[in-house]
């Protein structure tokens, strides 16, 4: 499997080509340059609301608090793939729903299904990302790939 799979509308905006930048960073494992894309005073709430990665739930402000998110849920995956399987664009924003698969060490598998939405500014940096998926559905596809 590619490592993002786009079945969605191709039509370019600068929220879906900011999504698109992300997710291929992430699949890349090139951290500087996923954190290029936003701005310096940038969210991420992924997901939204209090989580094993937010306890508070007031999202990730600022690349030093985005850099420590990718340390803390993204850096110990050892592959990502991305299924996205529709995507909305209005304004400055897009929403992207699929699923996401995290390979963990040990071969196990966690797909997360979810609303992906991007918010980007004028020079086309992220402003905000916020994933909308639940935790216990995500962990209830927790397996062991062979």
């Amino acid at each position: 499997m590619t490592a993002v799979t786009w079945k969605a509308s191709r039509t370019e905006t600068p929220a879906r080509v900011a999504s698109w930048r992300s997710m291929d960073a992430v699949t890349r494992g090139a951290k500087d340059e996923w954190l290029s894309l936003f701005a310096d005073d940038a969210v991420v709430e992924d997901p939204v609301g209090p989580s094993m990665f937010d306890a508070e739930g007031k999202g990730h402000r600022g690349k030093e608090a985005i850099a420590a998110f990718w340390d803390l849920a993204i850096a110990n995956v050892e592959r990502f793939e991305f299924a996205m399987h529709d995507s909305f664009a209005a304004g400055s924003e897009c929403a992207n729903v699929g699923t996401i698969s995290a390979f963990l060490p040990g071969g196990a598998r966690v797909d997360t299904e979810g609303v992906f939405v991007y918010n980007v500014g004028e020079d086309g940096l992220i402003r905000s990302m916020r994933a909308f998926w639940e935790t216990e559905r995500a962990l209830a596809t927790l397996r062991t790939e062979s």
